[in-house]
């Protein structure tokens, strides 16, 4: 055998070990993570979960995940780095407009209805799209008798949320999204400028209940006439996704309505039958059973 065939041959056996290595290096890590501080990562989709893995072994300059590991266990503050990283806190308020529009014609109406709408906006990140929810309700007169749950398994996205302060910069798009969305006031009626920030107005927070909930491990905590999960759980694998669909399903009253992200659906899951769709464009649904 010739040096090149030698070489030639080796190669895949080398590129197979390192891919294994690496799978081994991921299962330790999150299995670590979840025995010492409780957060489940493991049926997080495996793709997207690697990529945010290396970035943050980058960021911390370290070399191999082993090392991250190592650091994870050992340092809380590199932990809380490690989470923060892994939740991706994108997000704006009034997002996909054309949803909240449609919540606005056709579920606003259903709310009416309703002597007391409890609201959970589970995976609520830095608070914007539950602030939307917020200037909504306000708006068609129901956000005296309303409740909002606003979670996330990120303290430092929840701390945000609760301080209601977000950079100036992004008003514009934030009013134009605001618009768009079927809003009926001067969107800068809504907070107060400060230097380069702005803040909410504190009644948009008066009906606001925020709290960690880790949706891979926490249970239902309350029965809801509306849950918000959008752009959450494309992050997931088959079996999280699904265990998170049977945890709205227990949460949600009947009749009550379930919102998911532009690239989520209930479909093929095994709870599909129990909803109906208010809007199939807008991801809208409707629990019948």
């Amino acid at each position: 055998m010739t040096a090149m065939d030698h070489g030639y041959e080796s190669q895949p056996v080398l590129s197979g070990g390192k891919n294994e290595l690496e799978q081994i290096e991921i299962e330790l890590l999150l299995d670590g993570v979840h025995r010492l501080y409780g957060y489940d990562f493991r049926n997080y989709a495996l793709p997207s979960l690697k990529r945010r893995i290396w970035h943050h072994v980058h960021a911390e300059n370290l070399s191999s995940i082993s090392a991250l590991q190592e650091k994870v266990l050992h340092d809380r503050s590199c932990f809380e780095r490690f989470v923060y990283s892994l939740s991706i806190p994108v997000t704006e308020m009034f997002r996909d407009p054309g949803l909240f529009l449609t919540f606005r014609q056709k579920v606003i109406p259903l709310l009416r209805t309703y002597p007391y709408i409890r609201i959970w906006h589970a995976g609520c990140s830095t608070g914007e799209e539950v602030y939307s929810m917020a200037i909504l309700l306000h708006e068609e007169g129901l956000y005296d008798k309303a409740r909002i749950y606003a979670t996330d398994m990120n303290d430092r996205s929840l701390q945000q949320a609760k301080e209601g302060v977000y950079e100036i910069s992004k008003m514009q798009q934030y009013t134009k999204n605001y618009l768009e969305a079927g809003g009926t006031r001067a969107f800068s009626e809504y907070y107060t400028a400060k230097y380069n920030s702005v803040i909410l107005q504190p009644y948009l927070r008066k009906n606001i209940i925020f709290a960690e909930h880790n949706l891979a491990t926490d249970t239902s905590f309350n029965e809801f006439n509306v849950i918000f999960c959008r752009n959450v759980m494309i992050y997931f694998n088959d079996d999280l996704r699904d265990h998170v669909h049977g945890l709205f399903n227990e949460s949600l009253g009947r009749f009550g309505v379930l919102v998911l992200g532009s690239k989520e659906s209930i479909h093929f899951t095994r709870y599909s039958d129990s909803y109906e769709p208010l809007d199939r464009v807008e991801k809208i649904y409707r629990k019948i059973k």
